[in-house]
């Protein structure tokens, strides 16, 4: 297994270090197009009303700059009058109306391909692009707390929309000629079992690169094969074009792929085609960097027009410190941030200050190469030799001995001198579909990898990728699992900033570790499993490939092996399972602990779907117990009543109970004899019966611990 190497990213930064602020890249103009009350004007507790700012941001990144370096082709872009290279996009502010009235904190989210996640997430809000109404804002955690809200364009590929946030890059060339260069787009119909005849050739409603050649396709090769490293067979140029069909009417269209026989349900379709015009994707991390750090630090702009968070009485900032979010992809472009040292701005100072990077699983991504598209990644099926699930994976403390090696994440962030707080999430299906594993394991997969104290890392046990609306999946075999894991991301970010701002320690890492037998393989996962009729398991999980992309592809960004050459695979683990088939390791939300049924991260692809022994890109399991004494066996008819007692404690003392129930190795019985010395109204007024209270629980855990031998046998 070769591992990819950095070194020459970590001389790169070095050479930063030591010639910072020669030249800045900033913002360089702000627009504001319109502000208004949102949330129908609505009071949030004493921070109050709150409005809503949207506007252009113009940006202006020094090529000379050696924080700019590893913006790959910035060299080759086209400079202005002032020799900078400019780029621009939209950006979406909320904040307290009264500014001083909020609480100095600034909550970044990255948008996913143009979609809004924080509000949705934190909020238990309804989904919006435009943020106006009082649906909108959902329980009004994140402005009862005081934040201000930051969205801002980043990625090029998000499709033309008036409802999504765009962001305009300039492309490369060289010496006025125009780049070309081979390249690869993935298709595939993983979501429908019908076969449509067209397919655009970029997923995630995003854009794409036309063909160079379009509409010829004499030189261009379209494979299909049945399994990523399945064999590829090639699909004659007079069955397929580029076009789109649209209720029955064709069209010509550069970005779309047609087929006559349809586009198959599981089916990888692979075109090679020459593309031009690479744009200068890592742009966006740098304009995702120099708005943070206007809003934080700047009182106006290059132009002279003020930055809306700071205290017009005052001339000062109102925001002390700057936290960033990121759902899924936008988890990873955080990641990938930190890997490349774009969380620090040409000042030397942070960008951010905590981040929260969630389910992002073990991966970075096409955020910074030669004809990226960020949309992509690697899953079980789909997408596997994207630039994305590569090293380095860990978060190493400063003593290990691979600290500022090509395995941890932190080694330029470690050179620089600038590490935030990072909270990461993941849950089950992480596990099984986005390698999340390779985050605290060895890249070999023999042992746990040490966790830097700068960071931690939780695994919400059973919980899909992100919550569905329903039980039902058209391609997926199981009933889903719905697992609503809001509250772990308000527990989380309050975490974050009490952390950030107080020097508070947040609770220890929570993750299936080797060294506590959490950790296994997918095909001992399978043995482990009790038996659950209707279950199908594959008894594998997504073991992302060692690509090889050509030589240099992480000193140039530039892949000139295509497509990639698979050279090998990281071991990934899942987490191993209780007695009711759920997972151990992580946190265990009350469906968990006070089960109906087995909740798992993976669903198989249902027969129509094709490609059966892979699992659906982004859902869990869920099965019921069963329902009737009869139906039961006598250890479940056991287990029954033990819920039974857990529930009957929770209807009589409320969260107390839960509080009792969730203590290690506390059960019913032992829950309810601590639970009869109390008063649940005494003890919800006194301070003392609570502290009592609670020594009590310690006193049970403690009794265990010492007496857990005799229990496990």
């Amino acid at each position: 297994m070769k591992l990819l190497s950095v070194k020459s990213t970590f001389f790169i930064v070095l050479l930063s270090v030591l010639s910072f602020g020669s030249l800045n890249a900033e913002v360089y103009k702000i627009v504001i197009k319109d502000r208004v009350v949102v949330a129908d004007g609505h009071k949030f507790g004493t921070v109050g009303q709150y409005e809503k700012i949207r506007g252009l941001i113009y940006y202006e990144i020094d090529p000379t700059n050696p924080a700019n370096s590893l913006i790959v082709d910035l060299q080759l872009a086209p400079r202005n009058s002032r020799g900078m290279v400019e780029c621009s996009g939209d950006f979406i502010l909320i904040k307290p109306l009264d500014t001083s009235k909020g609480n100095g904190r600034l909550l970044y989210d990255v948008n996913n391909r143009g979609n809004l996640y924080m509000l949705r997430n934190l909020n238990d809000a309804a989904g919006s692009h435009n943020p106006t109404t009082m649906d909108h804002f959902g329980n009004g955690f994140l402005m009862r707390e005081g934040y201000s809200l930051l969205w801002t364009a980043w990625n090029w590929d998000v499709v033309g929309s008036s409802r999504l946030l765009q962001f305009d890059i300039p492309f490369a060339s060289k010496n006025g000629e125009t780049i070309k260069q081979i390249s690869v787009a993935e298709i595939v119909n993983s979501h429908s079992l019908d076969a449509p005849k067209s397919m655009s050739l970029a997923w995630g409603n995003s854009r794409c690169y036309p063909s160079a050649n379009y509409p010829d396709t004499s030189n261009d090769i379209l494979t299909v094969r049945n399994s990523p490293e399945g064999d590829r067979v090639v699909i004659p140029n007079n069955m397929w074009k580029y076009a789109s069909e649209e209720d029955g009417v064709l069209s010509d269209n550069p970005t779309s792929l047609y087929i006559s026989t349809g586009i198959q349900p599981g089916k990888i379709y692979e075109l090679v085609y020459e593309v031009e015009n690479p744009k200068v994707v890592g742009l966006g991390l740098a304009a995702i960097r120099d708005a943070l750090s206007f809003f934080k630090y700047e009182a106006k702009d290059k132009e002279g027009n003020a930055n809306p968070l700071f205290i017009k009485k005052g001339k000062k900032p109102s925001i002390e410190y700057n936290y960033i979010f990121g759902v899924s992809q936008s988890g990873r472009v955080i990641a990938h941030m930190i890997y490349q040292g774009f969380h620090v701005d040409e000042k030397e100072r942070m960008a951010f200050d905590g981040a929260r990077i969630h389910v992002a699983g073990g991966g970075k991504g096409g955020f910074n190469y030669r004809f990226a598209q960020t949309t992509h990644h690697p899953s079980d099926l789909e997408g596997n030799y994207m630039p994305s699930d590569h090293p380095p994976f860990n978060y190493l403390s400063d003593n290990d001995a691979g600290s500022l090696g090509n395995n941890d994440l932190l080694a330029v962030a470690k050179k620089l001198g600038k590490i935030p707080k990072i909270i990461v999430t993941n849950h089950a299906l992480e596990y099984w579909t986005r390698s999340a594993s390779l985050i605290h394991t060895s890249i070999d997969g023999k042992k746990d990898a040490s966790v830097h104290n700068n960071v931690r890392i939780f695994m919400t046990n059973g919980a899909p990728h992100g919550t569905p609306y329903s039980r039902h999946n058209s391609v997926s075999e199981h009933s889903l699992s719905t697992i609503n894991i809001a509250p772990v991301l308000r527990a989380t970010q309050v975490m974050l900033d009490k952390w950030v701002s107080n020097d508070i320690k947040p609770a220890e890492s929570k993750y299936p570790q080797f060294r506590k037998n959490q950790l296994i393989t997918a095909s001992d996962h399978k043995k482990a499993m009790p038996e659950i009729e209707g279950m199908h398991h594959q008894g594998r999980n997504l073991q992302p490939p060692v690509c090889d992309y050509g030589p240099g592809f992480f000193d140039t960004g530039i892949i000139t092996v295509i497509p990639p050459l698979v050279t090998g695979h990281y071991p990934t683990f899942v987490p191993a399972v209780d007695k009711d088939g759920n997972g151990l390791g992580g946190i265990r939300l009350p469906e968990l602990a006070v089960p109906l049924g087995t909740y798992q991260g993976f669903n198989p692809r249902i027969k129509e779907a094709n490609a059966t022994d892979y699992l659906t890109r982004f859902n869990g399991s869920f099965w019921p117990f069963a329902l009737t004494k009869k139906e039961r066996t006598n250890e479940e008819n056991k287990e029954v009543k033990r819920l039974h007692k857990n529930a009957s404690l929770v209807l009589n003392y409320g969260k107390t109970a839960l509080l009792t129930l969730v203590g290690r190795g506390i059960g019913p019985d032992t829950a309810a004899r601590i639970l009869r010395r109390y008063n649940r109204t005494e003890l919800e007024k006194s301070d003392e019966l609570q502290i009592r209270f609670l020594r009590d629980i310690l006193k049970a855990e403690l009794n265990y611990a010492r007496t857990r031998g005799f229990w496990d046998r």
